[in-house]
């Protein structure tokens, strides 16, 4: 989710008791949650995808509670849960009907319908897994208390419009692709008998640059910096072979922008295919610098299963 969401949406997505919602159906429709008569005076005119629709409503608009409700029904199909929903939002001042931004003009936001989101806000996952592409949400947020000397924070009102939907990428359970021979004079890895990769050091000479070797070459899509990636991975330091980091050993998959880790892994995964495992020997200004982070000190050694990309 980019900046609108990321600002606007945590009170909802913190809020996760919420009244007011229908019994779930065997086939989902949205689901209204909270006092959805305070919506019911709005009315819309629809502009197309690119242009936010013009919005009437009772002014102020107050909840005490997040309120959700369907406005106006569209005509595609109906979203999915596990799907990616793309919206296009127009957050409005609940107070007086004020514009506070407006992402119709851009591409849509992305919106993960995800089992963490059922879990963490189901007022959220409700509302949109059996919304129908073209539908408009109202999503009304309480407004925020007054801190001592500060304005109290009126209530917000999003109108969203739901443009289309997509299956999410497949994450893998563990690499597919095709062997390959490394080099000679790397550090070696096997997989234990619970087909976790083990790294030995022995041998192994330090990097005088970053080295990025597939270990299986996967066929899946190729890796670009700005992608977000779902991996497993373990990572030791090259002195001494010592694990300071495995996502084995926690037992669940890790997912990250690869703009945000370490040089040596943005520079080392990029480029490569989803299915792979690669292994990296990074040089320590490619990882923590020369003071470290923990136990990952100096040169680093990882092998990371590349598993899903978007």
């Amino acid at each position: 989710m980019r900046r609108l969401l990321a600002i606007l949406l945590p009170g909802l997505l913190l809020l996760t008791a919420c009244g007011g919602g229908e019994p779930a159906a065997p086939e989902p429709t949205s689901q209204s949650a909270g006092d959805t008569a305070k919506l019911d005076s709005i009315k819309l005119t629809e502009n197309g995808d690119k242009k936010a629709p013009g919005v009437e409503f009772t002014q102020p608009l107050e909840v005490k509670e997040p309120t959700v409700k369907v406005v106006t029904e569209g005509n595609g199909d109906r979203v999915k849960a596990n799907q990616i929903a793309g919206i296009s939002i127009v957050a409005l001042s609940g107070k007086d009907g004020s514009t506070l931004e407006d992402t119709f003009p851009n591409d849509p936001e992305e919106l993960e319908l995800t089992d963490e989101l059922k879990k963490d806000s189901p007022v959220i996952y409700n509302a949109f897994v059996g919304a129908k592409i073209g539908s408009h949400l109202a999503l009304a947020v309480p407004g925020a208390a007054a801190a001592e000397g500060a304005e109290a924070q009126p209530t917000q009102l999003l109108v969203v419009k739901v443009i289309s939907a997509k299956d999410a990428p497949k994450v893998l359970d563990k690499p597919e692709g095709e062997t390959v021979t490394p080099p000679a004079g790397l550090p070696t890895v096997k997989e234990n008998d619970k087909g976790v990769p083990e790294i030995s050091v022995e041998g192994a000479a330090a990097p005088t640059a970053l080295v990025s070797q597939d270990l299986i070459k996967g066929n899946g899509p190729v890796v670009k910096e700005t992608d977000t990636l779902t991996v497993n991975y373990v990572g030791v330091a090259l002195a001494g072979g010592k694990v300071f980091d495995s996502s084995f050993e926690r037992g669940e998959k890790a997912t990250f922008p690869l703009t945000g880790v370490i040089k040596g892994w943005t520079q080392g995964l990029a480029g490569k295919t989803v299915g792979s495992r690669v292994l990296l020997v990074i040089p320590q200004d490619l990882a923590y610098g020369a003071e470290g982070q923990g136990d990952a000190k100096g040169d680093l050694v990882f092998v990371v299963d590349i598993l899903g990309v978007k």
